[in-house]
């Protein structure tokens, strides 16, 4: 389904609608009409968009028509460039994949479930026309086994919800542990022929994220490529499972997320990516780098200069 959106390798607008300072400044410069067309001139196909909840819902739960405003411009740069886009929930109410954001009691709380059904209902009856254009992602990164029951009730209600407005339209479902692959198959059927599975993949995080200051698992930590153990077979071997589940299942696979910390020499992180990228090839499993700029990850960022047409050679 994917492919036959044209939908193959995309970037993340991260720190755009999200993981920011909400400031005006912020929401009107951070990302402009020159970086969709920017994208577009380096060959990727889609954008991802993270949005929080706070930028498109008030806390009474209505909607914000501003906020609604700014993803409708993003769509329609889009449109002009050519890409298609990932609409992702990055965060909702009583509920972030960040614990720093204090963001809690969503998997319990009828009150917060409700809000969450309400932006997708609205963004269903917005943007539900267009399926050749738009794909929905329920919720960016459930981190707790915990909360996996609840998650499964509230992302099939979600889904039914969706198709009342939205029928065709492709929609992301991801698992707990951060969206990992590993816990993919515990993830029931989808509900329709239109769900497909997502996850994100940072694997091993000993490379990935060594030196991650909010992190204190990796905030001391150093490691090469070549000593982290990861290698294609590594990683054909993580993904396995996912992969049996999607062709169980009869769905796709899409990475929302990949990439490793600036922290890293690029030409180390080179290495990471051309093997991961093997396998990703070799499953037809659609992508999307996390982040276009900055973020700790920035792809346009001067450190990469010297590496980046390699690595977009790659994707």
């Amino acid at each position: 389904m994917l492919k036959e959106l044209g939908i193959n390798k995309g970037v993340n607008l991260g720190g755009w609608l999200s993981q920011c300072d909400y400031s005006e400044e912020r929401l009107n410069t951070f990302i402009t009409e020159a970086d969709f067309r920017e994208i577009a001139a380096l060959g990727f196909d889609h954008v991802r968009i993270p949005v929080d909840y706070n930028v498109i819902q008030n806390e009474d739960g209505s909607m914000k028509e501003e906020g609604l405003r700014r993803i409708d411009n993003a769509f329609a740069l889009c449109r002009q460039y050519g890409l298609k886009a990932v609409l992702d929930l990055h965060k909702t109410p009583g509920f972030s994949f960040d614990a720093g954001e204090h963001e809690d009691g969503f998997f319990t709380n009828e009150s917060y479930q409700a809000r969450f059904y309400a932006i997708w209902e609205a963004f269903a009856a917005r943007y539900g026309d267009r399926p050749d254009q738009i794909v929905f992602e329920l919720l960016n990164e459930v981190t707790e086994a915990e909360y996996l029951p609840a998650w499964k009730r509230i992302s099939r209600e979600c889904v039914r919800r969706i198709r009342d407005h939205a029928p065709d339209t492709a929609v992301l479902l991801g698992s707990y542990r951060w969206n990992s692959a590993r816990t993919l198959p515990e993830l029931d059927a989808p509900y329709d022929a239109h769900v497909l599975y997502n996850f994100h993949f940072y694997e091993p995080m000993i490379f990935t994220h060594q030196g991650a200051y909010w992190n204190p698992d990796y905030r001391d930590v150093r490691s090469t490529y070549d000593a982290c153990g990861a290698s294609p077979a590594w990683f054909e071997d993580f993904l396995a499972p996912a992969v049996e589940k999607a062709e169980k299942e009869g769905t796709e696979l899409y990475c929302g997320e990949f990439g490793v910390i600036d922290v890293v020499p690029p030409e180390e992180a080179l290495k990471w990516f051309r093997d991961l990228h093997e396998v990703f090839a070799r499953h037809g499993i659609a992508h999307s780098l996390w982040s276009w700029k900055q973020m700790d990850f920035g792809l346009i960022d001067p450190r990469m200069d010297g590496v980046r047409s390699e690595l977009l050679a790659l994707l």
